[in-house]
């Protein structure tokens, strides 16, 4: 059984099929859903993140609400470039992975080339100390992305 957050990821990945912008009611959601408003906080930080491409706005007050925005950029280079001006100098797994998923839905890279990636990220093959660690993934994501720019 899927857990709460993949359902209402699920749920406003419909709707913005239909749109790319959306405007939500944090508690309209968390009531639709029978969770705390935090569970649609998670799911929008962790789901909706810049790196996956979305711009999530939100207004709070009275009438306030929560604008999700899909992003989408022109070519697959367009995509590939801004995500390397993501990554910085450093990249923590979890936002490498991230990126890495959102290409695959994007369908810039294929699954094998997103689990290759994957694997060349993750935490026990860099097995150094953390700010170094952090530092090898982002040289060795953005060079994979380099290189999926040339070869397309």
């Amino acid at each position: 059984m899927r857990n709460i957050s993949d359902i209402i990821e699920k749920y406003i990945k419909e709707i913005l099929d239909s749109s790319d912008i959306i405007k939500l009611k944090r508690s309209e959601l968390a009531e639709k859903f029978q969770c705390v408003p935090s569970q649609i906080n998670y799911v929008l930080k962790t789901r909706f993140s810049i790196e996956r491409g979305y711009v999530v706005e939100s207004k709070r007050g009275g009438g306030g609400y929560i604008q999700v925005i899909k992003v989408r950029p022109v070519t697959d280079a367009d995509l590939i470039d801004e995500m390397i001006g993501l990554i910085g100098y450093k990249v923590t797994e979890n936002m490498a992975q991230s990126i890495i998923v959102h290409l695959l839905e994007e369908e810039v890279i294929s699954e094998r080339e997103a689990r290759l990636m994957i694997s060349a990220i993750d935490h026990p093959i860099l097995n150094v100390d953390s700010p170094l660690r952090d530092e090898m993934r982002a040289n060795i994501l953005k060079t994979m992305l380099k290189s999926l720019t040339y070869s397309r």
